[in-house]
């Protein structure tokens, strides 16, 4: 039985699941491997306080996730198919490891993220 996400442990073995999705998805792999050359080490904490902060209310991001995926779209314009391929391997994620509230709101905030990231990324493009 799967239990839901309810710690900050949770969240670093959904996030290194689900990028370990990423590095060998066809779609987006690339963005991570070639085009920003991540940095993992450094990465993953964050992205961590990230989702701790969006999913168990501990305000640990401090950080502007919009101002990164800006600085990435003027290298590589970011598309729908980025969004959608990211969004199908974080819900497929969570849905590997947990059920529950906290785990349905983790796969609707992924999905919002993705839709104002693209707009947002479509208008930049636009010069808006």
């Amino acid at each position: 039985m799967k239990v839901d996400i309810s710690s900050r442990a949770d969240i670093e073995k959904m996030v290194l699941q689900f990028y370990e999705a990423v590095k060998a998805d066809k779609t987006i792999g690339f963005i991570f491997t070639d085009v920003v050359h991540m940095n993992w080490e450094k990465h993953i904490p964050v992205i961590v306080d990230f989702w701790e902060t969006i999913l168990l209310d501990n305000p640990v991001y401090t950080k502007n996730a919009m101002e990164v995926h800006y600085d990435l779209n003027k290298k590589l314009p970011l598309r729908k198919e980025h969004f959608s391929s990211w969004v199908h391997l974080f819900t497929t994620t969570v849905d590997d490891l947990f059920e529950g509230k906290i785990a349905a709101l983790a796969k609707t905030r992924a999905k919002s993220i993705a839709a104002v990231m693209l707009f947002k990324m479509e208008n930049a493009k636009k010069g808006l």
